[in-house]
């Protein structure tokens, strides 16, 4: 289950982003609108990092929570990059984002 709680945070990790990312591009009441969603995605996220290492039968170890969380995270925000804010694609930067879904899933399957 924690592990469970640990993927929706760090999806909440790339909400945060996202809402980062619109917050700066967009002006007014909408801008606001972001912003908000920015807090509330950090603060659900982090809730969830937080519930993932420190509830239930077996606690996932906070090293490897932290960087599975990170981890969706960051694979999350370069695919919002790319689809939403129409970033560069090349071979390069989708190979190390593939290195790091697999060092993502090497520590799920190493750890208890």
């Amino acid at each position: 289950m924690n592990w469970i709680i640990l993927i929706i945070g760090g999806l909440f990790e790339t909400g945060f982003a996202l809402c980062l990312g619109k917050a700066q591009e967009s002006t007014g009441k909408e801008s606001y609108f972001w912003w908000a969603g920015f807090i509330v995605s950090l603060f659900i996220s982090m809730f969830l990092l937080y519930k993932a290492i420190s509830f239930g039968a077996n606690p996932i170890p906070v090293g490897t929570a932290y960087a599975v969380w990170t981890g969706i995270g960051a694979v999350g925000a370069v695919f919002m990059g790319i689809f939403i804010f129409n970033e560069p694609v090349n071979f390069w930067r989708m190979f190390f984002v593939f290195t790091l879904i697999a060092s993502v899933v090497g520590l799920k399957v190493v750890s208890n």
